[in-house]
């Protein structure tokens, strides 16, 4: 665990913590979800460098009916 933030609002409080990989951190979820002692939402953050590789992958992107 990296950080635990209390909070206002529609959550009670944030964790934000360093898992080895995608898989890893929805098994964390669902133990923790199954449980019944907390309900969690994870959201996968990008580093400065990932969103730097993303700029440089080429796409074509056409909008639906387009």
């Amino acid at each position: 665990m990296e950080a635990f933030y209390y909070a206002f609002g529609d959550r009670d409080g944030f964790v934000i913590c360093e898992m080895p990989d995608n898989v890893a951190s929805a098994a964390a979820a669902l133990l923790v979800n199954a449980s019944g002692a907390a309900a969690v939402k994870t959201v996968v953050l990008l580093t400065p460098e990932e969103l730097d590789q993303a700029t440089k992958k080429v796409g074509d992107y056409r909008p639906p009916g387009k």
